[in-house]
């Protein structure tokens, strides 16, 4: 039988002390980024004048808003509901996506300024803090039937 070693009440106060400071580097990146998400959402969802402005300069249509909107909407509800782990995933994935892909279109358009781009970028690292530190609770934690990507494995159903 394995034996661990015994930990010391000092060990125990870093270790719980750590959990801590991690819990609230991850609530306070993800209260940024689903406060981000759900202004951008309602702005977008009412087409205000600086969002329909931003899009006209990079081509899209004015309708893109309010898919954009919803979806930035939804997935800040996703990212602060308890539970569905594998739909935060989804909303993260989505929040990277938003962020990068407006940097992208800011520069094939022409419109790059360095604030702009800096600002998205900082999205982009607090979206991916905020995955990064989830809690054990908010993981999407694979059946023992499936790989770590939750891939069906040998003798295992999807």
């Amino acid at each position: 039988m394995a034996r661990f070693p015994a930990l010391s009440p000092a060990d125990l106060a870093s270790s719980a002390a750590l959990s801590r400071s991690r819990t609230v580097a991850y609530w306070a990146t993800t209260a940024l980024v689903a406060a981000e998400m759900v202004l951008g959402g309602v702005w977008d969802v009412l087409r205000t004048p600086q969002v329909r402005g931003v899009i006209d300069r990079l081509g899209y249509p004015t309708y893109f808003l309010v898919i954009l909107g919803v979806w930035k909407l939804l997935g800040a509800v996703a990212l602060l509901a308890p539970r569905r782990p594998r739909l935060k995933e989804w909303a993260y994935a989505g929040a990277v996506f938003n962020y990068t892909g407006a940097a992208a279109s800011n520069l094939a358009a022409g419109q790059a300024d360095a604030g702009t781009l800096v600002f998205l970028i900082a999205l982009t690292g607090l979206t991916a803090a905020s995955w990064a530190l989830r809690p054990p609770a908010r993981r999407d934690l694979a059946s023992p039937a499936r790989g770590r990507a939750g891939w069906m494995v040998e003798g295992g159903r999807p």
